[in-house]
């Protein structure tokens, strides 16, 4: 758990030192943010979910994702406009506070937290949650918001989502499952997949600007407001309203506690959805749900 803190870390300072340095270009971030998009993420789709096995009690975990993703749009729809705050930072807000970060951070807690019978879980949660989101009604989402005033037809909003490389790579892996990858393809993949939270994090930080704190500190309370403590709250009372084992109960939660996801961060800056409210929606998040996360599952044996 410690080397996947200081990897974040190390990896956030690493982007905020290179852009204060002058050595690298201003578009870094968007070169490095397209081959996520395009080579780093639909690697790690297509490696992971080849090898998923589900099962049908793992349902609610599935689904929830899908849930707090639609109640953000809600939320920040309706309160984002009452606060002043445009399109792009609404949107932002949206694919930030709207998906969590189940991967890079939430599958190494998970296991952490709740041993391999929680990590199970919370591979149903990334993989059948939180990545088909990204994939489809995130991705859905983003266009429309950056299409702005410009309506999109419906075909052409179905072909942002088909064309999208992460949604490709989960087609194919889906319809691949029944045939195992050669060692040579897994190994490549695997090199592939695991520059996706260096650069990630990297280009995060690069765009990570202070000067402009303290006016966007109303949207970053609300966005982390959501992501850290309603979104949570809300999983909570679903699953406790539900016949689930405590181990699916406990990883579920905490999947969906954890800091806004990185890939939806890119997402937003790949259409121009205000990147640097995205960057400091993960900058600040990440750090914060080491502390939160722990919480929820303290909170979640004892006041149960």
């Amino acid at each position: 758990m410690i080397s996947v803190i200081s990897l974040l870390a190390v990896c956030l300072a690493l982007g905020v030192l290179a852009r204060r340095s002058g050595r690298f270009p201003p578009q870094t971030a968007m070169v490095l943010n397209s081959f996520v998009i395009a080579v780093a993420l639909p690697a790690l789709v297509l490696r992971v979910v080849h090898r998923l096995e589900f099962r049908p009690e793992l349902v609610v975990a599935a689904v929830s994702p899908w849930v707090v993703f639609v109640a953000a749009v809600v939320l920040f729809q309706g309160v984002g406009s009452r606060l002043g705050l445009g399109r792009a930072s609404v949107a932002a807000l949206v694919l930030t506070g709207g998906l969590s970060n189940t991967a890079f951070v939430g599958l190494p807690m998970a296991e952490a937290l709740l041993g391999r019978e929680g990590l199970a879980v919370a591979v149903v949660v990334d993989q059948l949650g939180t990545f088909l989101v990204l994939a489809t009604l995130a991705t859905l989402f983003a266009a429309r918001a950056a299409a702005g005033e410009e309506s999109l037809s419906r075909t052409a909003l179905l072909l942002k989502v088909v064309k999208f490389p992460p949604f490709v790579a989960l087609v194919l892996a889906l319809a691949l499952h029944p045939w195992s990858f050669p060692v040579w393809l897994d190994a490549i993949l695997e090199r592939l997949s695991s520059t996706l939270t260096p650069l990630t994090l990297f280009s995060v930080g690069f765009q990570l600007q202070f000067a402009g704190l303290r006016s966007r500190a109303g949207a970053l309370v609300l966005g982390l407001g959501y992501k850290l403590v309603l979104a949570p709250a809300l999983v909570a009372l679903g699953l406790w309203a539900l016949p689930v084992a405590p181990i699916v109960r406990d990883a579920t939660l905490i999947q969906n506690a954890m800091a806004p996801m990185v890939s939806g961060a890119i997402l937003a800056a790949e259409h121009k959805l205000d990147p640097e409210l995205s960057a400091l929606m993960v900058g600040f998040g990440i750090p914060l749900s080491f502390l939160t996360v722990p919480l929820w599952l303290w909170l979640a044996h004892h006041v149960a």
